[in-house]
């Protein structure tokens, strides 16, 4: 999500720059811009959309010299507009910053500086040009940097140029990917590695906390505690092609591997640890109607509807509030009971599916309000409905859903809080028991990630049978149902998705020796249902692979493969 490209040596940096950013827009964006260095002044050009339109601009206004900075955008605080687009630059014009990740104080800061500084976006990256402007004295940009990061709050990777001091440029990582190209005579900066793979294939793969100087000639790198740091330069071996999908073998386990980072970005900026914060405010919709509703129906089409349908258990519980679930593609086919105390929430990765297009289109013409969850900025779905709430999942290449699944489920989740806050459905201490966990999800999904040799070897166990059966209760009964689309979508073989109470209503007559049977036996207040539908599998003489939270130790008698998860 958003692009970062830098470059410093002896080529002319516009046509590298833009070069890289094409190599990026694979991460998803909404703007692009880049500034260029030339005789003591700084050339800047943005725009909003496609990079299309800032080559357009670029060969109408050619900029000329050897350093400079280019980064596509993802709107998180402000419009996709090219008032928002990066770089951002100081009150003097000779300072630009590029900056991926979430200034989650930056509210405060922008409060301190309003007295001394114009403003000229609504994004939280600007407070950073000006922090850095104000401790800046033209001859240590490093050193003003650190300081300004010292006062920030939240996640970071940053590239910073000024026009008097034209030789470097400074960098700064923190909770998203930074990674230095070294080159013969001329270096790079980039969010990842496809940026400069034409040009070189020695990286530094920069790390948490770490600062750093970037010269033609070499990259510095400093620690946490402000000391040169030794750093270890890696040969990329990937073709351009390769790296995009970061050595994976196809774009689906790319993505099912990016799902940790998936989940953090599509928190962050929204859930705040510290005072139990809930902020939606992008998807403006009032608080005081959100109060008064009376009902939520949901239209979404495949894996959107299995999140939907999670979503469903949840807005039930925490919120108070009937839900009903439907297909987008049968949804406008009925006498609709909709209006205007209803929310409609459309859920697509696209923001172009047509039945669900056609759904919203239904609700808004009885009156109801319209909620879109969508991956794709400024997509169809986004311009028609009332309100929007973006997954920050990136290009999703995989033709079946992974990524954009579990980040749809943060949202629902997100809002479901917030809803819920709204309604005073939740006491504070429950809002901050849920918050905190859902915090721990991304390391939890990556240590259950690191069981994928474990899976690789079961996977060699089943591959041959021809029917599998998924069984869950209560909220994993929509991943049950996930659990099976996947199967057949990717591996072709049957599969079928039942609530594990209505097995016996029909499934039931099917289990044997032949047909493994998935269930989803994790700890909740039902749990023991579950194992009484294990045991009704057991008797029929049916295998069962079974997902157990870790340390159940009595599963281990009852089933023939248990997958452990946090």
């Amino acid at each position: 999500m958003c692009g970062i490209i830098g470059y410093i040596g002896k080529l002319q940096a516009a046509p590298l720059i833009l070069d890289g950013l094409r190599r990026l827009e694979y991460r998803g964006y909404d703007s692009a811009g880049m500034a260029i260095e030339h005789q003591g002044a700084l050339g800047l050009l943005r725009s909003s959309g496609k990079l299309i339109n800032l080559a357009t601009k670029l060969n109408d206004h050619p900029l000329r010299g050897t350093v400079g900075i280019g980064h596509t955008r993802w709107a998180t605080h402000g419009r996709p507009t090219e008032e928002n687009a990066h770089p951002h630059t100081d009150c003097t014009g000779t300072l630009v910053v590029i900056h991926n990740g979430i200034i989650e104080n930056y509210a405060v800061l922008k409060k301190e500086l309003l007295a001394s500084h114009t403003f000229k976006s609504e994004t939280d990256t600007e407070v950073l040009v000006h922090m850095i402007e104000d401790e800046y004295r033209g001859n240590n940009l490093h050193a003003a940097v650190r300081k300004v990061l010292a006062r920030v709050r939240g996640s970071y990777a940053l590239v910073v140029l000024s026009a008097q001091e034209p030789d470097k440029l400074v960098v700064a990582r923190q909770g998203s990917p930074l990674v230095v190209g070294l080159g013969d005579g001329e270096n790079f900066v980039a969010s990842d590695v496809p940026a400069f793979l034409a040009s070189t294939q020695r990286a530094v793969f920069i790390e948490d906390g770490d600062t750093g100087v970037l010269t033609a000639q070499g990259f510095t790198c400093y620690g946490a505690d402000g000391g040169e740091k030794q750093y270890a330069v890696q040969t990329i071996t990937w073709s351009p092609v390769q790296a995009e999908k970061e050595g994976f073998k196809h774009f689906m386990l790319k993505e099912i591997f990016e799902q940790p980072r998936v989940i953090s970005d599509t928190m962050r900026g929204r859930l705040m640890l510290e005072g139990c914060g809930i902020h939606l405010e992008e998807m403006n919709l009032a608080a005081d109607w959100l109060r008064t509703i009376s009902r939520v129906v949901v239209v979404a089409c495949g894996t959107s509807w299995h999140s939907g349908l999670t979503g469903k258990f949840l807005f039930e519980q925490l919120c108070q509030l009937p839900v009903e679930v439907d297909y987008a593609s049968e949804f406008r086919y009925r006498n609709l009971l909709v209006g205007p105390d209803t929310l409609v929430i459309a859920i697509t990765q696209s923001g172009e599916t047509a039945d669900t297009l056609m759904a919203v289109r239904a609700a808004k013409k009885l009156g109801a309000k319209t909620l879109a969850i969508c991956n794709v900025v400024g997509s169809s779905i986004t311009r028609e409905t009332d309100a929007t709430v973006y997954t920050h999942a990136g290009p999703e290449i995989g033709v079946a859903s992974t990524k954009a699944f579990t980040a749809q489920l943060t949202v629902l989740y997100i809002f479901a809080l917030y809803l819920a806050r709204l309604r005073r459905t939740i006491s504070d201490a429950q809002l901050c028991e849920l918050s905190e966990a859902l915090y721990r999800v991304p390391q939890q999904v990556e240590q259950l990630l690191k069981k994928d040799g474990f899976l690789k070897e079961l996977a060699q166990d089943y591959f041959k049978c021809t029917d599998f059966l998924y069984l869950g209760r209560g909220i994993n009964y929509p991943v049950a149902l996930e659990g099976a689309l996947k199967l057949k979508e990717i591996s072709y073989i049957h599969a079928e998705g039942y609530p594990a109470g209505e097995m016996k209503h029909g499934p039931i007559a099917l289990i044997d020796e032949s047909l493994p049977v998935v269930v989803i036996a994790t700890e909740d207040h039902i749990r023991e249902k579950v194992i009484g539908n294990i045991k009704e599998v057991n008797a029929r003489g049916g295998t069962v692979v079974a997902l157990v939270t870790d340390g159940d130790m009595e599963m281990i008698d009852l089933v023939d493969e248990a997958i452990y998860i946090p």
